[in-house]
């Protein structure tokens, strides 16, 4: 049993909470399983009946379905006979899954439809028990999340203060009618805990010495009389800058870099990095498009808006980034570039270079530190993780009416917001209980 208190105080975390296995696989049970809304798809990618992708509900192996009736479900991707995974493919389309092992038949609702030779079984088929094991599954603007708590709350309510947030997100990218994720997704191994991800989603404080190879770039093309390019203005005193950070509830964290982009149309646009044909491709939509080329080259480029959904949805820039945790030193994030139905083909295309701008030349940065810090919490004799940048500092602190706490953007206040909530779920005793019952009962 372990003390969560004491592995994570006000000011700081002990270094198991990312190194130990057996905290790891609790995580799994309960904060990717019991007591959160894990994120699971888009449902533009399954956009007809009897669509599919397999994926994770944390270490869960998941199908997530469209079903014949057109109805979402997460499906557990395990033959309820002796345990294969029934279906071996990324993506596709299936009215019915079977089981490669043995050949047991399942119905794309999970329903069991049958085994060769029954006669051999009796009526014992007809037992429910046979059935696809599934998830809860609720959707919100297209958003698909998954839970195993029957009896917790809605997914809007888990949402809570985000969802405005998120609804901004849509907004700034089309809407959520509009919203599409058409292209392969773009996956990085990282030899880190899953929570360094998060310790890093609203993080204002690394970004002038993580990520100086792309900064050098954005000042070396600042044009004359220029004080600002993406991301350049974190080296400008942000202590004392617009932009914040927030802490949400429910472990939900966000980072607004909105504030340093003040202006009308063009100005998301124009404070971007350079990429290959820029000035002719902005001549042309000028040219094609008049006065709506500058809102259009907007929505080309990124949001900036840092919005993280716990435990594992990370909406950066137009993209949506995906945790998934493989083992307590070994995590997967993938990013889903997304397009915008109706829009300019020139715009969407803009849309998947930004697939190759951060995640291939600023998430390395990144994902180097994170494997160091790894690296570094091996040490059992330095046993603290400090989050106290801003923890005394309450003048500069903000709560509104609905009890969202507002911050300077270098403060590490989401840091320990989420991890508040973290300790919260994992302090249940439900899966300590649940555990020692099956060990009764399996005892000889």
């Amino acid at each position: 049993m372990y003390n969560w208190d004491k592995l994570v105080q006000d000011d700081r975390v002990h270094r198991t909470v990312y190194t130990d296995p057996q905290i790891f696989d609790e995580e799994m049970v309960k904060v990717f399983g019991q007591h959160t809304w894990v994120y699971l798809a888009h449902e533009s990618e399954l956009p007809e009946v009897n669509d599919y992708k397999t994926g994770y509900l944390g270490k869960r192996p998941i199908i997530i379905q469209r079903d014949q009736q057109g109805k979402i479900r997460a499906i557990f991707n395990r033959c309820t006979h002796r345990g294969a995974t029934l279906c071996r493919m990324e993506s596709g389309k299936a009215k019915q899954f079977t089981c490669p092992y043995h050949g047991w038949n399942f119905k794309n609702d999970g329903s069991f439809v049958g085994a060769p030779w029954p006669k051999a079984y009796g009526d014992q088929l007809k037992s429910p028990e046979f059935n696809l094991k599934q998830a809860r599954v609720e959707t919100y603007k297209g958003f698909i999340f998954g839970t195993l708590n029957e009896a917790g709350p809605s997914l809007e309510e888990y949402l809570g203060n985000a969802k405005v947030l998120l609804d901004q997100w849509l907004e700034h990218n089309g809407g959520a009618e509009n919203i599409r994720i058409t292209s392969n997704a773009h996956r990085k191994l990282m030899k880190c805990n899953w929570k360094f991800v998060y310790d890093n989603a609203a993080d204002g404080y690394h970004v002038t010495f993580s990520h100086r190879s792309l900064l050098g770039i954005n000042e070396r093309y600042l044009k004359a009389g220029e004080k600002e390019s993406d991301m350049v203005y974190f080296t400008q005193k942000p202590d004392d800058g617009p932009m914040y950070v927030q802490y949400l509830g429910n472990g939900h964290i966000f980072l607004d870099q909105r504030p340093s982009y003040q202006g009308g149309d063009g100005k998301f646009w124009s404070q971007q990095r350079p990429q290959p044909g820029r000035e002719a491709l902005e001549e042309q939509m000028v040219q094609k498009y008049g006065e709506k080329a500058y809102r259009y080259l907007d929505q080309a480029v990124g949001s900036q808006m840092n919005l993280t959904i716990f435990p594992n949805l990370l909406l950066v820039g137009n993209q949506i980034q995906v945790v998934e945790p493989i083992a307590a030193d070994q995590t997967q994030i993938v990013w889903y570039a997304t397009t915008i139905n109706g829009y300019p083909e020139e715009i969407n295309t803009l849309r998947m270079r930004t697939q190759e701008d951060f995640p291939a030349f600023g998430e390395p940065d990144d994902v180097t530190n994170w494997a160091e810090c790894q690296r570094g919490l091996s040490i059992p004799e330095v046993e603290w993780v400090f989050l106290n940048r801003g923890l005394t500092m309450t003048e500069a602190h903000h709560v509104d009416e609905n009890g969202v706490i507002t911050a300077p953007v270098t403060d590490e206040l989401p840091i320990r917001g989420y991890f508040s909530e973290w300790k919260r779920i994992m302090s249940e005793s439900k899966v300590k209980a649940d555990y020692e019952s099956i060990r009764r009962e399996m005892s000889y």
